[in-house]
């Protein structure tokens, strides 16, 4: 049973060989051999980009995170307290997790200050929240969380990848397109050659 596996195997790797253009051949064309070059280069340079993009990647996550420490560096997390409701369900539109709403804290000073800032939808009146304070007290966005960074640099990796394969592509089709119609000439050239011969055998 090993044995009839193994020997599938070999004849799919063969088979896929030959659609590369690996292995001799007399009857393929030299036009067929610089294209089945060139699909054997991109097929390499797809793998590439795969170590590409997992670097790019982690650079946007790295970059994420050394900006978002010099943010809390420079800003200030205060606790604070909604003073009205979030909605719950679903916000306007999709995709939606939070809802501005009113929020107090008091500030060194003793004195109650009001803004608003973002909150989770369902989020109830009177609930703690942490808010982030500039050198100005102005509320501000808060730094990037660990889990945004990397979701950003996961992102931006795997659009690396896939722009990278869908060029790749393009260009095997740019470069496939000119190879094609020499092949078309090649064959009308022939078929001139031997048509003749073909058409006094039906005669």
């Amino acid at each position: 049973m090993r044995s009839v596996q193994q020997r599938s195997g070999e004849l799919w790797v063969l088979m896929h060989a030959r659609r590369l253009g690996l292995g001799r051949n007399p009857l393929r064309r030299p036009v067929d051999r610089l294209e089945a070059g060139f699909v054997l280069l991109a097929l390499v340079a797809c793998l590439l980009t795969i170590p590409v993009g997992a670097a790019v990647g982690t650079s946007v996550r790295k970059a994420g995170e050394n900006h978002a420490a010099q943010q809390r560096s420079s800003l200030q997390a205060v606790q604070a307290r909604t003073i009205e409701d979030a909605p719950t369900g679903i916000g306007d539109v999709p995709g939606q997790l939070t809802w501005p709403v009113g929020v107090v804290w008091q500030d060194p000073a003793g004195m109650v200050r009001e803004s608003r800032t973002k909150v989770y939808l369902g989020t109830m009146a009177n609930s703690e929240v942490t808010i982030w304070l500039d050198r100005s007290g102005q509320v501000v966005k808060p730094p990037a969380s660990a889990g945004e960074s990397a979701a950003l640099g996961g992102g931006v990796g795997l659009g690396t990848v896939l722009g990278s394969w869908l060029l790749l592509w393009l260009l095997t089709l740019a470069v496939r397109r000119p190879l094609d119609r020499r092949r078309l000439r090649e064959w009308a050239g022939e078929w001139e050659q031997v048509a003749p011969d073909w058409t006094r055998r039906d005669q």
